[in-house]
């Protein structure tokens, strides 16, 4: 990343005819949109990114180092 770029957030817009397309689409495909996401997320994650989740999913709040 660039000094230039640091400090820029990522934004995501979307039209209000965009939501509403949206709503059209099944539960069923935007749930399979769902577990695709989650699925590359997992493969992309680091061991330690996962133990972090793992232990904020069982309600572990401190990182041991």
């Amino acid at each position: 990343m660039t000094e230039k770029n640091k400090d820029k957030h990522l934004l995501y817009y979307r039209t209000i005819e965009q939501i509403r397309e949206y709503r059209k689409v099944p539960l069923s495909q935007k749930l399979e949109w769902l577990q695709a996401q989650m699925e590359f997320y997992h493969k992309a994650m680091t061991p330690r990114d996962k133990q972090i989740r793992d232990r904020l999913m069982h309600g572990e709040h401190k990182e041991s180092s």
